[in-house]
């Protein structure tokens, strides 16, 4: 764009990527009384900013040395690009013109190992590196985010006022603290969206119980998902499922929902969640079941040719409405706190495999407000956390005791009417699962370490005697 009388003043905080979540969080950055500057290769969206900005203390640039020269030392430059070789190259072009001291934070959703490589190729070269995990969506960028950061504290000093600012609040509380060390920012973010995959899915399959089993019309469905988010199970996601219910298609007649093919997409993070929970030995199944329901759901082709090859018609009890609406309520409450809890055992873990000293408090308390998993529930986490710090499963913890022993029953009623219809309940059923394997002091898997050990001589361990045995099996 073309330099102004404006240009000599000095600005608090640059933001590269103009996209939508990229002005959002510069608007907000402003409103809470910090000049901004934006830089967008694409010209339209430096002159979009400017535009939006109105009175607000903000400048758009399209070129790299002007954008830099334009923000105060020590310079606070923050990226929302897409995550992935982006990131790099737009670190590469920032170098020549950073000093010593300046920091470089990136907003994206990055692998986290991504993260750990760039603290470290920067540091070399003297300048700050953060990763931070920006929750909420566009809008939440514009009115409150959650967000996470992680890598050096000194760093994060640098920029802790603005992000307390913009961050979203409960009950005045900022939705942000210092999480850890190096990649801890991105990794939380990581299991976050993580939670997110899973309680999206179990929602979709509370919808699919409600609708086949019950009947129940759009409206019907928008009516029970606004009442369940006067409850026990507010949350974003309740809230927006409601709404969306409500939705008419703008081009033709019917509601929008109806419309729309049922094949889900995702960008990554859900993947590298589950991913990285078997490199650790964390058994987080509704993570899982999540991830696999979406690439289920993107054979559609072979999917309507296998409903036609099997043609099973399929058939249950008959329950009334309202109880089948009572039903699944309880059962989508017991599978939201199992999710949350397989979610913080990796947390729990990741922390201690990586040296990130997380606090799980801290965590529940960030997520309460602004992020897409933000729930009433997160409260009660983070109570129970303040109470034991160091406690290693949140099923274990007192405040859930109760909770998850009055809804388990309803959670296996409602997974019998899944199979007796031929609905397929994936998410509810690991959760479930994950339950009662965890709850059970003998499993089976002694039989599968004898397996191992007559095949490929694995060894095994005994309940009555200590060491290490192989049994020659012939």
């Amino acid at each position: 764009m073309n330099k102004t009388k404006m240009d000599t003043q000095l600005y608090d905080f640059g933001m590269i990527g103009l996209g939508t979540m990229g002005r959002n969080f510069l608007l907000n950055v402003a409103d809470h009384g910090f000049s901004a500057v934006g830089l967008d290769k694409d010209d339209e969206k430096a002159r979009l900013l400017e535009q939006e900005a109105g009175f607000r203390k903000i400048k758009g640039a399209t070129e790299t040395s002007d954008f830099v020269q334009l923000l105060a030392k020590p310079r606070k430059i923050m990226l929302l690009v897409p995550a992935g070789q982006v990131v790099d190259i737009v670190i590469e072009d920032l170098l020549p013109h950073l000093e010593e001291g300046d920091l470089v934070i990136d907003g994206g959703n990055s692998f986290y190992e991504d993260t750990n490589r760039r603290e470290a190729y920067l540091k070399e070269k003297g300048i700050h590196f953060l990763g931070i995990g920006v929750s909420g969506g566009s809008k939440g960028a514009r009115f409150g985010p959650s967000i996470m950061p992680g890598g050096e504290e000194d760093a994060y000093e640098l920029v802790r006022p603005i992000m307390e600012a913009v961050s979203a609040k409960v009950n005045g509380v900022p939705c942000v603290a210092y999480l850890g060390k190096t990649s801890s920012g991105n990794y939380v973010k990581m299991v976050h969206n993580g939670i997110e995959y899973s309680l999206m899915q179990l929602i979709a399959e509370a919808y699919d119980v409600l609708k086949r089993v019950g009947g129940l019309s759009n409206q019907q469905l928008h009516t029970v998902f606004s009442n369940w988010n006067e409850g026990r199970l507010r949350s974003f996601l309740i809230e927006i499922t409601a709404q969306i219910f409500n939705q008419n298609d703008p081009v033709a007649e019917g509601d929008l929902i109806d419309k729309i093919l049922d094949k889900a997409k995702q960008k990554g993070t859900g993947k590298w969640t589950s991913q990285n929970a078997m490199d650790l030995g964390i058994a987080i199944p509704s993570i899982d079941a999540a991830v696999s329901m979406r690439g289920i759901s993107s054979s559609k082709s072979e999917r309507e040719a296998a409903e036609a090859f099997f043609d099973l018609q399929l058939s249950g009890a008959s329950i009334d409405q309202s109880d089948l609406v009572v039903l699944v309520e309880q059962g989508l409450y017991f599978a939201f706190i199992v999710t949350y809890a397989q979610g913080m055992r990796l947390l729990a873990e990741a922390s201690e495999e990586y040296q990130y000293n997380l606090n799980m408090e801290t965590i529940s308390r960030i997520w309460r407000g602004g992020c897409i998993i933000r729930a009433e529930l997160l409260e009660l986490m983070r109570q129970a956390y303040q109470n034991e710090p160091h406690l290693k499963n949140l099923l274990l913890a007192d405040a859930f005791k109760e909770k998850l022993l009055e809804t388990h029953k309803a959670t296996r009623l409602m997974i019998k009417l899944g199979i007796d219809y031929g609905i397929p309940l994936m998410g509810f059923t690991s959760t479930l699962a994950y339950f009662d394997a965890y709850r059970t002091a003998r499993l089976p898997l002694n039989l599968v370490q004898a397996q191992r050990d007559l095949f490929g001589a694995h060894n095994y361990e005994r309940i009555d005697l200590e060491g290490i045995f192989h049994m020659n099996w012939d």
